[in-house]
């Protein structure tokens, strides 16, 4: 039976260290939870390769927290410490109850970081796939002032609020990403299946064929002869958008893109205002300056055209002209936002100006996605019928100057 080492915490909070014997290594952590054993680090004794490896950094490719289990474990976080709990002690019990196997790797290794002497900030911040800069950035901000439990409920409420209106915009697109996918099937299925059978028919009469008839014959001839090489260049073209998308100069393109399309560019904006007064606001009343505070929204405000002008107003800033006067010259920034975070600076309550700016946009967003469904349905109706129609055009045209040649005869 293989052995195996093991360096582990026992129910007192001690570091153990010592060796077990079993199967396999599933075997040996089950006989030491057994034990009362929270192992941080077993491999077998004899041999390597990844059971050598800590617990805590056996990470598999690909693998990620989902928000939800972020989103319980900061409240249970929350809860924990409110309830007078050691951060470490803390999160070895979230460690154990979390439903994420990913996540309970990492709390696993940030346990030796914190009983190692790191702080809390620095032990969020060794695991940026986990947690965003904001997430880190307000930890840090709670243990510098003091208040982390107040930072943590806010830290509820940000991701809770994000992925509400996350959610919202994602329920408003997809509609229409169905109707489009549907519009684009019924257009190959009519000019694949439906027209040859009538083209055939109108070119043995002898009909003279019209021009939308005339249109629909070329294309599907050039659609059954090049098919392939279509459908390469359309995902070359795809892929090549979406890597220039993730350049520096394609994420400005694509944020100023978003902002400038008709219809959906306005729930852009809302959103975008949304979040940077909420989160700014968050920021000042936790103690953050407000350059700071601008430098990290500029990280996390989710379009990069936005995040340009934060970087501006930043470098203003250190100039010391305040945030009112170089907001007014900036692009983006609706006079609402403008005239209350001026109101705010002046009587020097602009976290809380900003936070009534934030519920405003909150519920601009919301009308804006109903809006949004109301609006493109019309349009996608629309242009569903234009596509039927055209084919329509394109079968009976010919078919009348059929019946009528026959007529005559």
């Amino acid at each position: 039976m293989p052995k195996f080492s093991y360096s582990a915490i026992n129910e007192n909070g001690e570091k153990v260290s010592g060796d077990c014997n079993a199967d396999s290594l599933a075997a040996a952590e089950e006989a030491l939870a057994g034990q009362g054993l929270m192992p941080l680090r077993l491999k077998e004794s004899k041999g390597g390769g990844a059971e050598g490896v800590p617990l805590h950094l056996r990470f598999s490719l690909g693998e990620k927290v989902k928000f939800r289990d972020l989103l319980i474990f900061t409240k249970q976080l929350r809860t924990l410490l409110q309830a007078g709990i050691p951060i470490s002690q803390g999160l070895e019990i979230l460690s154990q109850q979390t439903e994420s196997a990913y996540l309970k790797k990492i709390l696993l290794g940030m346990i030796v970081d914190i009983n190692g002497g790191s702080t809390l900030a620095h032990t969020f911040g060794r695991h940026p796939e986990v947690f965003p800069k904001l997430y880190c950035s307000l930890i840090e901000a709670g243990e510098v002032s003091g208040s982390l439990l107040d930072v943590l409920e806010r830290l509820t409420y940000i991701m809770e609020r994000e992925n509400r209106i996350k959610e919202d915009i994602k329920s408003a697109l997809t509609y229409p990403k169905l109707v489009m996918v549907t519009l684009f099937g019924a257009f190959i299925f009519l000019l694949t299946f439906v027209m040859p059978q009538f083209a055939a028919i109108f070119q043995k009469a002898g009909v003279e064929l019209p021009l939308p008839t005339r249109i629909c014959i070329f294309m599907y001839e050039n659609l059954l002869l090049y098919w392939a090489h279509m459908l390469v260049g359309v995902i070359a073209v795809f892929l090549a958008i979406r890597l220039y998308f993730k350049t520096e100069s394609g994420l400005l393109v694509k944020g100023r893109l978003q902002l400038a399309a008709p219809i959906i560019g306005p729930l852009f904006l809302k959103s975008a205002m949304s979040r940077f007064a909420g989160i700014m606001s968050i920021l000042l009343s936790s103690g953050v300056t407000v350059l700071q505070s601008l430098k990290i929204i500029s990280g996390v405000i989710g379009n990069a055209a936005v995040s340009r002008e934060f970087d501006g107003l930043a470098a203003q800033i250190e100039e010391g002209r305040g945030i009112s006067a170089p907001l007014r010259k900036a692009a983006f920034f609706p006079p609402l936002v403008v005239n209350m975070v001026a109101v705010g600076e002046e009587s020097g309550s602009l976290d809380e100006m900003l936070t009534t700016v934030a519920r405003h946009y909150d519920e601009e967003v919301e009308y804006a996605v109903k809006g949004l469904t109301e609006a493109i349905g019309p349009i996608m109706m629309v242009a569903l019928a234009g596509v039927v129609g055209f084919f329509a055009l394109a079968i009976f045209l010919p078919m009348w100057d059929l019946i009528s040649t026959q007529t005559k005869m």
